[in-house]
Parts: C-alpha cells; sequence; structure tokens
C-alpha cells in the first residue's frame, strides 16, 4: 500500500510500488462505469510522458489514484511523489487492458 507521510500541514510525501499500481488497476477493471476517463485519459496522455512519470491532477484524472491513496493530496499545497518505473509501466498496460471497453462506456 502506498506510504504517505506528512511533513507539516502543507506538505505530504508519496511513496508508491508496483503494487500500488496493480491495485489501481483492479480497482478500475472492478468499476471502468466509475473510472472510465481516467482509464481512457492515462492510456491517451501517459506516452507524453515516456510512460515514466505522469502528472495526474494536470488532465483532472486523480479520482482513481486518490482512492488507492486513501488521502485527497489536494488538501495540502505540496506533495512529492516517488515512484519506481515499475508503477507507471503497469498502470499503463493495465489502462492499456481496460481502454478499448472504457472508451465504449463513454460513448
Amino acid at each position: 500500500m502506498a506510504n504517505v507521510e506528512i511533513v507539516d500541514e502543507k506538505t505530504i510525501r508519496i511513496n508508491v510500488s508496483l503494487d500500488d499500481a496493480v491495485t489501481m488497476v483492479r480497482t478500475a477493471a472492478h468499476h471502468i462505469d466509475e473510472y472510465a476517463s481516467e482509464i481512457v485519459t492515462i492510456y491517451e496522455k501517459m506516452p507524453e510522458f515516456q510512460y515514466t512519470y505522469f502528472c495526474f491532477y494536470a488532465y483532472d484524472s486523480a479520482r482513481l489514484f486518490e482512492r488507492m491513496l486513501g488521502i485527497d493530496p489536494k488538501a495540502y499545497t505540496s506533495f512529492s511523489l516517488d515512484a519506481p518505473d515499475a508503477f507507471f509501466y503497469a498502470l499503463y498496460g493495465g489502462m492499456a487492458g481496460l481502454y478499448e471497453e472504457a472508451k465504449k462506456r463513454l460513448s
């Protein structure tokens, strides 16, 4: 599970692992209707980040990320995310597998 360290009242540090990406993919797969927009956005936009980074908030696609964290990072003015490349590769691969179905749900 993701480790969220509260540095001070304005700052948090988030550490995620491969398992957290798997959790996000499983959650998305079980709730495709709810997360269809996030699935499509992550799949379509992540290549711009070379698959090793993604800004969930830049594309209004953070609900799945926040659910995995169990907190709302927007409650803080600053946060950092430490994630291995495997997290992003697995997340992208999972979203790729769900993409066609999510796209249908948005139509």
